[in-house]
């Protein structure tokens, strides 16, 4: 039986919602949806889509470490953007992290984010090999 590890990454909206950064089973690893918002409010990167999702990235990075695994075993990514017009932005972004990776990706523009200033959400889905 896998043991089911839950990883959390302090954030005050864990305990409100009931989630945790991360959960991984196995050798599978989910990511919840990471964004950029800043301690305090606000985001970062400001209104920088490309920075607001090298933000996020970089959480998903820092969550899968905390798993036990790395961008390398991500196998899936979902991108959630409040202006898909800026899809390059974000795409470029996306890249920077995972060019040589290559996950399976999926972009959809959504009405709205948890706040405001957000731009950017993305979840990641891995497996360790």
């Amino acid at each position: 039986m896998n043991a089911r590890v839950n990883i959390s990454s302090e954030s005050d909206f864990e305990d409100v919602v009931g989630y945790s950064r991360a959960v991984r089973i196995g050798n599978t690893v989910a990511v919840s949806g990471s964004t950029a918002a800043a301690p305090g409010g606000g985001a970062v990167g400001g209104d920088d889509m490309a920075e607001q999702a090298r933000e996020a990235l970089r959480r998903i990075a820092t969550a899968l470490e905390k798993a036990g695994a790395e961008l390398t075993d991500v196998i899936r990514t979902r991108i959630f953007v409040t202006d898909i017009a800026r899809w390059p932005e974000v795409a470029e972004a996306h890249r920077e992290f995972f060019g040589d990776i290559k996950p399976a990706a999926s972009m959809y523009e959504v009405r709205a984010l948890i706040a405001p200033e957000l731009l950017v959400e993305i979840e990641a889905d891995a497996v360790l090999g």
